[in-house]
């Protein structure tokens, strides 16, 4: 049994999927990009401002399901330039600051062209 996700503080999902999908004590989030909730809205232009923005709808996510980003356990980030790759840190790094295990790795292009897109698995 599982129970889906849907909260208003993150994006509604674009396509056939869920925001996150709660099964067996772990939360499998589909991936976060710099969308404004309620407005579906690109937000920002630097990676600065899209990982913020990012790091913001995986808070409101993670709230939904009573967790904290304390309660992540791996991380899937997505980056249209690996230039980027020192920028999206530092900002990722102010709300991962438990260092969950994490792959990231460089696309060819992100929905709504997007520079930046993170998905995230959290357990109790």
């Amino acid at each position: 049994m599982f129970q889906v996700t849907s909260t208003p503080n993150a994006p509604s999902a674009i396509g056939p999927y869920s925001q996150a999908i709660f099964a067996n004590g772990f939360l499998f989030a589909s991936g976060q990009i710099a969308l404004m909730p309620g407005t579906g809205e690109v937000v920002g232009t630097t990676i600065e401002e899209q990982a913020e923005r990012s790091c913001l709808n995986v808070k409101a996510i993670l709230e939904a399901n009573g967790l904290s980003f304390e309660n992540v356990v791996k991380t899937t980030c997505f980056l249209t330039d690996m230039a980027d790759f020192a920028a999206f840190n530092a900002v990722y790094g102010n709300y991962f600051v438990s260092k969950p295990a994490r792959s990231c790795v460089a696309v060819k292009d992100l929905p709504k062209g997007v520079l930046c897109e993170i998905e995230f698995i959290a357990a109790l």
